[in-house]
């Protein structure tokens, strides 16, 4: 198994930003790109995934720059295509990495499943692992994990708990249809 690449970046800074469905923590570098995203109740989750990527570090407290605090905020207020504006970066795995871009590609409004996902990156055989690499972004809601589902059409485990998920994949009323009749990709 391959080690988490550690690309460290000079210092990191943690913010948080109110959401219908809860308090979202933020972390950014100096530069401000995005390089962890999730939920308060998942903050110790959160923080593992950062040792995991960066080693050990101290997040600074501070306000997130306003590019990012912007496009979550108009996120949630139904800008669909508001996070793609977002710079973010994250170590990982050649795999996990390769999962996580894949997944930039579902589009808003839309779901898949592991194994669609895991022939997107040409490994059809590794619908465990991709569900695996899912589970492990650092990034939620920009990588948008939570566009994948079981290949029933069920909801399975989310980071962020299955009622985030069901509410990330209903936000859109008027452009996404309800998850029953949801396009499979």
């Amino acid at each position: 198994m391959t080690r988490p690449a550690r690309l460290r970046p000079v210092s990191l800074r943690f913010s948080r930003i109110a959401s219908p469905i809860g308090e979202i923590l933020l972390v950014t570098d100096e530069a401000g790109t995005v390089r962890a995203l999730d939920f308060h109740d998942y903050a110790p989750r959160m923080m593992r995934l950062l040792r995991l990527h960066y080693g050990a570090l101290t997040l600074e407290n501070g306000p997130a720059p306003m590019a990012p605090r912007k496009a979550v905020t108009d996120y949630f207020e139904g800008q669909l295509d508001a996070l793609s504006a977002i710079s973010w970066a994250t170590g990982g795995t050649d795999f996990q990495r390769a999962v996580w871009a894949a997944l930039m590609d579902v589009p808003v409004g839309t779901t898949s499943t592991y194994a669609a996902l895991a022939a997107r990156i040409g490994k059809p055989a590794a619908v465990r692992a991709v569900g695996a690499a899912n589970g492990a972004n650092p990034i939620a809601i920009l990588v948008p994990c939570h566009r994948l589902i079981g290949a029933s059409g069920a909801l399975t485990g989310y980071g962020g708990g299955l009622e985030r998920r069901a509410w990330l994949l209903e936000h859109f009323p008027i452009s996404v249809k309800r998850l029953s009749d949801r396009k499979m990709l």
